[in-house]
């Protein structure tokens, strides 16, 4: 998908790009539009033509970057360090200054869907470190609740969530927080 704020520049972008063996699923001309013709198509990756990323532009990509993560390709006139950390803040996986030549193109698109996936599956490892930490806590909160209630061990009451858990066919975490809620229900 190629987005750009000139439509002289984009048909020559849709040139190249179809010369190159691409196939350009849209055109955006405002930074507006971009989220709902994400949403609609699906590209497998954002080219942005822009002479210097506008805020509304930046806007956009950020929220695209949250709610619907491409790689995003920017080329740019504008070389600012400033608009650099803006773009890539926002999500831009390749931010390039005066490069949008035939040639330099693909290993551009490449390194960027490249980078994208990296950091795609370094949120996920880190999501779920999260949730394993948050797990953990509540293991242990619950394995407090079982100790002060039932007078257990700390073994003893890790012992009766695993118990309870298999008796459930759930995981210890999810017995860990439903105990949670009805102890809190209780007190």
């Amino acid at each position: 998908m190629l987005v750009d704020d000139s439509e002289s520049r984009s048909l020559e972008l849709r040139l190249m790009f179809e010369k190159l063996g691409h196939e350009v699923v849209a055109e955006v001309f405002k930074p507006r539009e971009l989220y709902a013709t994400v949403s609609r198509l699906a590209p497998d990756v954002i080219i942005i033509d822009t002479d210097s990323p506008t805020r509304d532009t930046l806007e956009h990509v950020a929220l695209l970057s949250e709610r619907r993560p491409r790689p995003i390709v920017m080329f740019s006139a504008d070389r600012s360090g400033a608009a650099i950390r803006a773009a890539t803040g926002a999500g831009v996986s390749a931010y390039v200054v005066d490069g949008l030549s035939a040639t330099r193109v693909e290993p551009i698109i490449a390194a960027a869907v490249a980078r994208f996936e990296a950091f795609q599956a370094v949120k996920h490892e880190l999501a779920q470190a999260n949730t394993r930490l948050t797990q953990r806590k509540l293991v242990e909160r619950a394995k407090g609740v079982l100790m002060k209630a039932r007078k257990l061990s700390e073994e003893d009451a890790y012992a009766a969530l695993r118990r309870m858990a298999m008796e459930r066919s759930i995981t210890i975490g999810e017995v860990a927080k439903r105990l949670l809620e009805v102890s809190d229900l209780l007190s």
